[in-house]
């Protein structure tokens, strides 16, 4: 007996080729979703607290003993309510941090691509000295000397946090650039022509993306350590302001009087930390690379595959039309020898024809 032919009617995948429940990647793909969920739920608590806190907040005013059990959580070192304090502390350290990292993005990513995009060196030199200078400052100490010389405010705070963060963005950002701003990707495009946005933006751009979705739960932990740093040196905002960062600093003396004072903001400053970490490394390891469709009619190829074919193809058209060029220059030249020969041009190609006429002239 045969075996049944294959019954597949289009050119995916066959039935038998899907991956099993039980198949390594199926379990990887679920490990992935639980990490995201796990990663989203962590970071949700701490910003609705942060965002809804301060609507349903009581009256700061009311004060009572300080480090006693009145309330959900106890009282403060000057006796204010623990829960309240924790509802309106956390749009100052949040809000602050969240604004630095954009604003070191926003400035930082912009200033790597195009030092790795561009092919003069001194512009590369001139865009990444500077930014040398200020790595080589220790971030605590840049944090002093920039707060000793500018108005305290949460404005001012974003602008140091972001100025200490921007070194570091701009050098990642370049770093994972420069192999697409230079690699054959690059080539082909420039081969078709395209445009500075086309190639910057759309191909480096695109490149770098995981990356920098990576880097951004580190580098906003970085500036959530520095508006915390900050607010223990009375930097950013009051020593006895509503702030988580504040809260963990003033009631450490009365830690095993009132734990909750110490223990409630920390762990909403550690969830904050951890669910954002985990939620940009699953978004940034997504499995298998982006799928995009040839030129040509077929399968679906990856972004590697596909470069590859663009510059077999931009190769194929420029053999094609060298050989175009060469047809037409021997075709020129024989054009060309054809009528400085004159009459003996109607010869064919053994010279029959010419010769007959010449003999029956003779005749």
């Amino acid at each position: 007996m045969t075996a049944p032919e294959d019954d597949r009617t289009g050119p995916g995948p066959h039935p038998a080729e899907l991956a099993s429940p039980g198949d390594p990647d199926s379990a990887g793909s679920r490990r992935r979703r639980s990490r995201a969920v796990a990663g989203a739920v962590l970071l949700a608590v701490p910003l609705l607290v942060a965002l809804v806190g301060p609507v349903l907040a009581g009256d700061p005013a009311d004060r009572g003993r300080p480090f006693t059990g009145d309330g959900p959580l106890g009282t403060d070192f000057v006796g204010r309510d623990v829960w309240g304090q924790l509802l309106l502390g956390g749009r100052s350290v949040v809000g602050v941090a969240v604004a630095a990292t954009a604003l070191a993005y926003l400035v930082g990513v912009p200033l790597g691509l195009w030092a790795a995009t561009t092919r003069r060196r001194w512009l590369d030199e001139l865009l990444m000295r500077p930014l040398d200078l200020l790595l080589a400052i220790p971030s605590l100490l840049l944090l002093i000397l920039l707060s000793a010389t500018a108005p305290r405010g949460p404005a001012t705070l974003v602008v140091i946090v972001a100025v200490i963060g921007l070194p570091e963005v701009a050098r990642i950002s370049r770093a994972a650039a420069l192999p697409f701003a230079h690699g054959p990707g690059m080539e082909a495009l420039r081969l078709y022509r395209e445009s500075w946005w086309r190639r910057a933006v759309g191909h480096v751009g695109r490149g770098v993306r995981r990356v920098l979705l990576a880097d951004a739960g580190v580098r906003f932990i970085g500036a959530l350590y520095l508006v915390a740093t900050a607010s223990f040196l009375g930097i950013g905002v009051a020593p006895d302001a509503a702030d988580w960062a504040v809260m963990v600093d003033r009631n450490r003396a009365g830690l095993a009087l009132q734990p909750w004072a110490v223990v409630a903001p920390a762990t909403l400053l550690i969830a904050l930390a951890i669910g954002l970490n985990l939620l940009t490394d699953t978004l940034s390891v997504r499995k298998g690379p982006l799928l995009t469709h040839s030129v040509e009619k077929g399968p679906l190829l990856t972004t590697d595959r596909r470069l590859d074919a663009d510059r077999n193809r931009a190769a194929d058209r420029r053999l094609d039309a060298d050989r175009r060029l060469d047809a037409d220059r021997s075709h020129a030249a024989e054009h060309g020898a054809t009528a400085e020969r004159g009459p003996t041009a109607e010869r064919g190609p053994t010279g029959e024809r010419g010769g007959r006429g010449d003999a029956e002239a003779g005749r």
